[in-house]
């Protein structure tokens, strides 16, 4: 890539965006990501400073996801002629030379009688044919078809997709699984790792690794007694991304991109190689920083590892528990990351039993290490309930999430803790509409009063496997029920729900309530499914 001819110069540049840019050539720069796409900001330079702060789409992630109508270099020549023209518009010149994204709706289905049909019915408006690579676009064009989650979210996201799965396994869609299955091991042969989403501006970041319980999700869909060779390299490979830099922590406290050690472990943390704003959320991330004063590149990187979290935002991440410029995650040692990847540790264990025994016992013995240090650091026994671990503070966050089921949903969790954490859950989580994502109200998207369906999911399955089955059920009774009143009011299946108070929308974040929705549905079917056995 080559950033020097179409970054604008220090002059032309905002006072708080003069460390981004440097970061940014730094980081386009790298051999790590040599071999990536480039991204919006260093195809476009100063057209994207421009569009992007300038407000003229209320949404930030438009102009990410334009499709150029020539070529971008053409583009920015016209760009550079015109803009000091008096009456220059710079709408009009971006509506001229872009095909701007749409927003396809579940209106697009016909009236359907109840929430489970028209959900059943939306699969063929969410699902994509495989692309086809377009100079200048950001999308990174996968081979097979697959599953978008709607509205503004117009690509694959990572954890999503394996809630996704949930709905399609009811409905009988294994070929629709097999391939999003496929363009998930497609993305981490071509790239490493599978990224937040199929953009050339989310490949610095993941998402929670979900991809070994697809991959299991599709091998029992289909009645497989093991993983596909193919499927297990690609978990190996994946859990290779999340681990590297662990053979340079020496002692605990040492930290390294994703790893962290403590507690005599080797532990992980969600992180992101670009500490720079998000592309897709370039003008509220400058602002973020700008009320972090002076703290921009720290704030960037601890921005886009929440947004790697999929839990964007949230009160666990902030060291005040309140303000999004407080943000420290990449201090924090998340309890939900580690225990999915205890679950990969095991599963490659598994995996390797037969062929490899040397390689099966590394593993396992690392999930064992895992384990007992999720147990040992990430369980507040006076609250009965699990939390993350701020590794700087050597302490516990003292924040409650539904994060704090994931031991019992990965099932690492002795069985003596299962009571209490079910009796936290019906005390203080269980609402009106299903389990509520925090106990802190702050406006950010992931705390009260909102409730999104992977983590209903989670919660349901882990008192389940630990056979707390009078909340799991009201759980599944409450969350399906406010889905199908809120489908009669509105005809929409919706991205989150307000819990609380279930005759208002869900708020917070940084657009406005999405429709569609892939994960929605999937796990209200999944749930139904669930309810209607005996």
């Amino acid at each position: 890539m080559k950033m020097t001819k179409t970054v604008p110069a220090a002059t032309a540049v905002p006072v708080y965006l003069k460390r981004f840019l440097f970061s940014a050539v730094l980081f386009a720069a790298s051999a790590a990501y040599a071999q990536y796409p480039p991204t919006p900001d260093a195809v476009y330079g100063k057209l994207f400073e421009d569009v992007q702060l300038s407000g003229v789409f209320g949404d930030s992630k438009t102009f990410p996801d334009a499709v150029p109508n020539k070529s971008p270099k053409d583009i920015l020549k016209d760009y550079d002629k015109a803009r000091g023209k008096a009456g220059f518009s710079l709408a009009e010149f971006v509506k001229l030379d872009f095909t701007l994204p749409g927003q396809p709706s579940s209106a697009a289905v016909a009236a359907a009688p109840d929430a489970q049909a028209h959900t059943r019915a939306l699969w063929p408006v969410l699902e994509r044919p495989a692309d086809k690579p377009q100079e200048g676009s950001s999308l990174l064009a996968l081979p097979y078809p697959y599953i978008v989650p709607g509205g503004r979210f117009r690509e694959i996201y990572y954890w999503d997709s394996y809630f996704t799965m949930l709905g399609l396994a009811e409905c009988g869609r294994p070929d629709l699984m097999d391939n999003m299955v496929k363009n998930f091991v497609y993305l981490i042969n071509t790239y490493g790792h599978i990224p937040n989403g199929n953009r050339t501006y989310y490949l610095s970041r993941s998402q929670p690794p979900f991809f070994t319980l697809m991959a299991k999700l599709l091998a029992k869909t289909k009645h497989e007694a093991a993983l596909p060779a193919d499927n297990i390299a690609a978990i190996e490979k994946e859990y290779q991304f999340w681990m590297d830099g662990a053979d340079k922590l020496k002692k605990d406290g040492d930290a390294e991109r994703r790893v962290v050690k403590a507690a005599g472990a080797v532990l992980n943390r969600y992180w992101d190689d670009n500490p720079v704003p998000r592309q897709e959320s370039y003008r509220e991330d400058a602002a973020t920083a700008r009320a972090a004063s002076g703290k921009s590149k720290n704030v960037y990187r601890n921005i886009r590892a929440a947004a790697e979290s999929g839990m964007d935002f949230s009160s666990r991440w902030f060291a005040d528990g309140k303000t999004l410029a407080s943000i420290e995650t990449t201090d924090i040692i998340p309890v939900d990351l580690n225990c999915l990847l205890y679950d990969v540790e095991m599963t490659l264990g598994e995996a390797y039993k037969a062929s490899q025994p040397e390689k099966s016992r590394m593993y396992l013995a690392r999930a064992e290490s895992r384990k007992k240090a999720v147990n040992e650091l990430m369980y507040d026994s006076a609250r009965k309930f699990y939390s993350d671990y701020n590794f700087k503070k050597r302490a516990l966050t003292g924040r409650l999430t539904l994060a704090g089921m994931f031991p019992f949903f990965l099932n690492l969790a002795p069985q003596e803790r299962a009571a209490g954490a079910a009796d936290v859950i019906k005390a203080d989580f269980l609402k009106a509409g299903g389990v509520v994502t925090s106990l802190a109200e702050t406006g950010q998207q992931w705390d009260l009063p909102n409730g999104w369906p992977p983590l209903q999911w989670i919660t349901v399955t882990g008192l389940l496997n630990y056979n707390q089955k009078e909340p799991a059920y009201a759980i599944a009774r409450r969350w399906t029920e406010v889905n199908e009143h809120v489908f009669l009011r509105t005809g929409k299946m919706m991205e989150k729900y307000n819990v609380v108070n279930t005759a208002l929308e869900a708020g917070g974040g940084e657009y406005p309530g999405q429709d569609g929705f892939g994960w929605t549905n999937g796990v209200y079917l999944a749930l139904k499914a669930l309810l209607a056995r005996p």
